[in-house]
């Protein structure tokens, strides 16, 4: 099958950089969607925007290059557009919870179709042709509890709950998108489809059951659910619980709490931290009693000692001092805002939610982060008595190194299309 890519170059806020070049379940979104469509295609093109689709007469799957999806959602999708014989195009319907409540908000790529939504990803059985008929593919969302509102900390008290699928189909316009990608889609999912899996399968119950009792360990402690990679050095002490995928050459020290996570290669996990539903990675940095909570950091960053992270985002080559605190949800309750790919303040339909750090930042100790606020890439921050709060987005503008005196000047590694920057950086 020919597969064609549709590029999109509209960057993401605050990365500047497009959805294909970001980091989903620790990889570049355009290799996680290479790696997911390799049993079906045999040859590949990319189509820069405005261009025409080639002419050919071969089955062909297109689809634009800032869409998230998993192997189950595209060999259903694949399957049943097989058994038509005429074009397919994705689309949802309202009644899918789980796109109701995670991909439409925020979201610009959908285009409405009656009491459907279309998104971009085509089926076409003898080349391109005009007028693909929807092809609605239910992502089997689950209702799932994450958090608990006791009544003295806001007025919608209760239980707090995702609508996680067993099938996975996104586009990725925000950052809060890469959020929900990477933890309702794809860690709760993963252990969505593993729960799953046990109850249906009795052989795969059986062999989970085989390998705790032939390990000594706890069910969800062996090596059926916790993967671990090569030339890794894990403290006996350490608790780690499945299912969680662990790379190579990665460290983890003493008392760490490790708890359905992803683990990049070259990572360092020190002394007392504590990660649960977390995407780290390759080549992270975590000092001691760091703590990461349904956070992802991207490859090549550091978060020092005591920082708590709680749904947060966090870019590549980016340092977060001691002491942070990015705070998740509002003391007096009201709908947290973030950003569209316009730039305009919306509900985001998350009552709780974390911040969001660029690349290359540098974040000084002790600050405060309020929910859904945003820190733009190549910003410094160094906390002041007049600045220990960010109630506010920062932007490159509003960068510390622009006042501060130093012997070169910071890069700015990662600009706004269009924007000028001076040879000297």
């Amino acid at each position: 099958m020919f597969k064609i890519i549709l590029q999109n170059k509209r960057p993401i806020a605050p990365f500047n950089e497009p959805a294909r070049d970001l980091r989903i379940q620790n990889k570049p979104l355009w290799l996680l969607q290479r790696d997911v469509l390799a049993p079906f295609v045999s040859r590949e093109f990319e189509l820069p925007p405005g261009a025409r689709l080639p002419k050919t007469r071969e089955p062909c799957l297109v689809y634009r290059d800032n869409l998230f999806f998993d192997e189950f959602y595209i060999g259903e999708f694949i399957a049943q557009a097989r058994k038509r014989s005429y074009p397919s195009r994705a689309a949802f319907s309202l009644k899918d919870a789980a796109f109701r409540e995670h991909c439409l908000p925020l979201s610009i790529s959908y285009s409405p179709a009656g009491d459907l939504y279309l998104a971009d990803l085509w089926y076409y059985p003898n080349g391109p042709q005009p007028d693909a008929e929807p092809l609605v593919i239910d992502l089997l969302a689950r209702e799932i509890g994450y958090y608990h509102v006791p009544t003295y900390m806001a007025v919608e008290k209760g239980d707090l709950v995702y609508q996680v699928p067993l099938r996975s189909l996104m586009a990725i316009d925000t950052w809060v998108h890469v959020f929900l990608a990477d933890t309702v889609f794809g860690l709760f999912g993963r252990g969505a489809r593993f729960e799953d899996r046990l109850n249906r399968d009795p052989l795969f119950k059986l062999k989970v059951l085989a390998s705790a009792l032939y390990e000594g360990r706890q069910l969800l402690e062996c090596s059926a659910v916790v993967k671990t990679g090569r030339n890794c050095v894990i403290d006996p002490t350490a608790i780690i619980h499945g299912p969680t995928s662990i790379g190579d050459n990665v460290t983890i020290g003493a008392g760490a709490v490790i708890e359905n996570c992803i683990i990049g290669s070259n990572v360092n996990i020190s002394q007392g931290c504590q990660l649960m539903l977390s995407v780290v990675g390759d080549g992270t940095f975590l000092p001691f009693r760091a703590s990461l909570f349904m956070t992802t950091i991207m490859d090549n960053s550091m978060v020092a000692q005591n920082t708590c992270l709680q749904m947060c985002v966090v870019g590549r080559n980016s340092f977060i001092g001691a002491g942070n605190t990015f705070t998740d949800f509002n003391l007096l309750s009201s709908p947290i805002k973030a950003r569209d790919s316009y730039g305009e303040l919306k509900n985001c339909n998350r009552p709780v939610l974390g911040g969001c750090v660029g690349h290359n930042c540098r974040i000084g100790a002790g600050f405060v982060i309020y929910p859904a606020r945003m820190i733009e890439s190549d910003v410094v921050l160094v906390a002041t008595n007049e600045r220990r709060v960010i109630s506010k987005d920062i932007w490159f503008e509003n960068s510390d190194h622009h006042w501060l005196k130093l012997d070169q000047r910071y890069p700015r590694l990662y600009p706004r299309p269009g924007e000028k920057v001076a040879e000297s950086w």
